[in-house]
């Protein structure tokens, strides 16, 4: 079964759906999913993913041995 046919069996059983509840329930869940991480990180965690971005992109970067390595 594709995507496209999966959406509208879907969309086609929560149509048909008559507890209030469980459509809070499922609004819920779709939002939770479908929401962006990034709005859920701290600022210092932000600032620690961006400095790491700023660091791949200069080639600072160094191999996972070299790294477990030097934390162990």
């Amino acid at each position: 079964m594709d995507l496209q046919t999966s959406k509208i069996e879907l969309a086609k059983l929560i149509l048909n759906i008559e507890n209030p509840m469980l459509i809070s329930k499922l609004k819920e869940l779709i939002t939770r999913e479908t929401s962006d991480f990034w709005t859920s990180l701290t600022d210092s965690e932000k600032e620690e993913i961006n400095f790491g971005l700023e660091q791949l992109d200069k080639g600072q970067r160094i191999s996972l041995n070299d790294y477990l390595n030097k934390v162990s």
